[in-house]
């Protein structure tokens, strides 16, 4: 059974910086590019930042020099480093894996940045 499961959401102030997690299993870590999305409300779900299964990265315009992603393969896990968040940054983030013609989905996290 694939499970994607994400943590580290929360309230935090602008400026602040979060990390979240995502640990996964069910399928082939290694092989899947993992990538963080994010919903804020009213909006569309956006592509945040992905890893491919080389350690290439990209992220949006909106967050370059901001964020990181990186994966341990030994964890099956995905981070998201989030630093100077911004009230912008608010969303829900999901955890996704791709390959192929797979596509999996965590069931989000929430983080909110406000002062």
């Amino acid at each position: 059974q694939v499970q994607l499961v994400e943590s580290g959401g929360g309230l935090v102030q602008p400026g602040d910086s979060l990390r979240l997690s995502c640990a996964t299993s069910g399928f082939t870590f290694a092989t899947y590019h993992m990538s963080w999305y994010r919903q804020a409300p009213g909006k569309e779900r956006e592509l945040v930042a992905t890893i491919i299964s080389g350690s290439s990265t990209y992220y949006a315009d909106s967050v370059k020099g901001r964020f990181t992603i990186s994966r341990d393969t030994a964890k099956n896990t995905v981070y998201l480093q989030m630093n100077s968040l911004k009230p912008e940054d608010t969303a829900v983030y999901y955890c996704n894996a791709f390959y192929l013609s797979n596509s999996y989905w965590g069931q989000g996290t929430q983080v909110t940045v406000s002062s």
